[in-house]
């Protein structure tokens, strides 16, 4: 995402966390901050790999993976919640992010979403943000939210939500299509429901769990 101007003050992108104690990446100067969907470059003193959350293997450039990150403001521990830090912090002192990331061969970090919202089709991990963003650039789609819904054969299979433009009567049938031309055929969205609204914490997060509970709750076009 391209730096703002606003009142002289110059504004990118970059990614931290409450247990980084502060930016662990960042997009520096114009130039970087021109790297469409970077958080940035690692900060100074701040080590990081890419890691399969499966196999523990560090990955290589262009890999998805998540994200671990070690340096000198890395937090040391949950204040009394020791199974809380021993599940986060490795015994080399490498802070499991939880976020899906990757980086590319000029060093740029890429988030692609939080490990625990990847929805599990078959043997295959789906990112729900991908499949927004894609459904975002639909001119019909106000907002979207993407969540995995229970399916018997798959484990789980990707369900939208749409909130549709004013005057827009897309179809459910319609939603799939857009996307499955544009994705590999296990991340096709397989079941639509149309809402008022997406609904959303202050922070602006979308609230995944109450989504689920409508889903299983209401009847849905199905694929």
């Amino acid at each position: 995402m391209a730096a703002e101007f606003i009142n002289n003050n110059k504004f990118g992108d970059g990614y931290g966390l409450t247990e980084s104690s502060g930016a662990a990446s960042a997009a520096v100067g114009a130039d970087e901050a021109k790297v469409h969907a970077s958080v940035g470059r690692l900060s100074e003193n701040m080590e990081a790999k890419i890691v399969d959350p499966v196999t523990g293997e560090t990955l290589s450039h262009g890999q998805k993976g998540e994200l671990w990150l070690r340096g000198p403001t890395i937090m040391k521990g949950y204040v009394g919640d020791n199974k809380a830090t021993i599940e986060t912090l490795d015994s080399e002192g490498w802070l499991k992010t939880g976020d899906l990331c990757y980086f590319d061969s000029h060093g740029f970090l890429y988030i692609v979403d939080r490990l625990k919202e990847l929805i599990k089709y078959k043997a295959y991990q789906v990112p729900p943000a991908e499949l927004e963003n894609l459904l975002h650039t639909n001119p019909e789609i106000s907002d979207v939210a993407v969540v995995p819904y229970p399916d018997e054969e798959a484990g789980q299979i990707p369900m939208a939500f749409v909130v549709r433009k004013p005057g827009s009567i897309i179809t459910a049938a319609q939603v799939m299509e857009f996307v499955a031309k544009q994705v590999s055929p296990y991340k096709k969205i397989r079941r639509v429901s149309f809402i008022n609204s997406i609904p959303k914490s202050q922070s602006g997060k979308i609230l995944r769990r109450e989504l689920v509970a409508h889903a299983l709750s209401n009847g849905s076009s199905k694929l």
